[in-house]
């Protein structure tokens, strides 16, 4: 695995060099240095039908050193590519806020800073994974990651192997760089992946050892997952096959949540094809639910005029297009409730883990 994670960092360098020497040409060729940079805004995202994931468009913009508008933002791109090229060959990682402490400082008989504050530097990252085609965690720089795991696999990580079914009740932490070059996946006996929105909800589901009894890998992202989790969960069902089923809050956030695990993000448009697992169906919870397990109606929450906005710009986004969704919506708002998760505990503490999912996946009750 050594020999693989610096094949990828010299393959990393390779491309942060070609940015800084195309540079160089244009300055010895005596033309005006410019920096090609895909347009990240609403106007250049698309949802690509083929891939099933958000993707950015081919529209390009020039970032010109000698455009005033400009000028400061190409010094700042060269100077985070440089500092991300030092961190590589270091064989250091950093997180985002590191870089850019280490990055900021005054120029030289100036009172400018090259930096001032870190949302100046945290776009230009996004510049160079989007412009170079490499994922964060490629370039040393550490994601956050809140997610956890467990089921019958073991992970080899650098030097240790850990065994996931001895991870106690806390489970593994799920580290932000779990790229096949860090993170290799081992004796995996699973037939399926199960995504948990919430971490009481999967502790629930630890506790009773479902991932034992069932056959499955549970995680969860702790709310809206990160992007370690989400790459964790692609590799999985790409490199094993193993279907993925979400487990959300019937609220419009969960369900969004949802088709970010599956689709991806607009604002992560950039590098979906390398997060999004587009064959991820959703298990539930569903309003339809309240009647079919006869969950009593004081469990359901009111939805509030947020709700109702939240899912009126969902219906509309192409990958809830599904009639299956529409139809999840409209009763929705027919209903005008919403539910969570721990609602199921009014029916019994486990009975979401013996009886509600055990039936939802017999009888494949998904939505698409």
């Amino acid at each position: 695995m050594a020999g693989d994670v610096k094949s990828k960092d010299k393959e990393v360098v390779k491309k942060l060099e070609g940015l800084g020497k195309e540079v160089l040409g244009q300055i010895e060729a005596g033309k005006e240095p410019s920096i090609e940079l895909p347009v990240r805004t609403l106007g250049n995202i698309f949802f690509d039908k083929k891939s099933k994931t958000i993707k950015l468009g081919d529209k390009t913009s020039q970032r010109q050193f000698l455009n005033i508008a400009h000028t400061r933002k190409f010094m700042q791109t060269t100077l985070v590519a440089s500092e991300i090229r030092k961190i590589i060959q270091e064989e250091a990682t950093t997180s985002i806020r590191d870089l850019y402490y280490a990055l900021k400082h005054t120029i030289a008989d100036t009172t400018e800073n090259t930096f001032e504050d870190q949302g100046e530097s945290d776009p230009l990252i996004e510049d160079i994974e989007s412009s170079l085609d490499l994922l964060r965690e490629e370039l040393h720089l550490a994601a956050s990651s809140k997610g956890v795991i467990v089921g019958n696999m073991k992970i080899k990580d650098g030097k240790d192997t850990i065994d996931l079914t001895r991870m106690g009740s806390g489970g593994w932490g799920i580290p932000s760089n779990v790229e096949p070059e860090r993170i290799e996946i081992k004796d995996l006996d699973a037939e399926y992946i199960l995504f948990i929105e919430k971490d009481a909800v999967w502790k629930r589901f630890n506790e009773d050892a479902f991932w034992k009894k069932n056959k499955c890998i549970i995680i969860t992202g702790r709310g809206q997952p990160s992007r370690a989790e989400r790459r964790l969960v692609q590799r999985l069902n790409n490199e094993y096959n193993l279907p993925v089923l979400a487990l959300m809050d019937a609220d419009p956030w969960g369900m969004y949540i949802y088709s970010v695990i599956k689709q991806g993000s607009i604002s992560l448009s950039y590098s979906e094809e390398k997060l999004a697992t587009p064959d991820t169906k959703y298990l539930g919870l569903t309003v339809k639910d309240v009647e079919t397990f006869k969950i009593p109606k004081e469990v359901t929450i009111k939805l509030n005029q947020l709700d109702v906005k939240r899912l009126n710009e969902m219906k509309g986004y192409e990958w809830f297009k599904a009639k299956e969704w529409q139809a999840e919506f409209a009763l929705m708002k027919e209903k005008a409730i919403k539910l969570e998760l721990e609602a199921l505990s009014k029916k019994g503490i486990r009975f979401i883990t013996e009886t509600y999912l055990p039936e939802k996946i017999k009888s494949k009750d998904f939505l698409p």
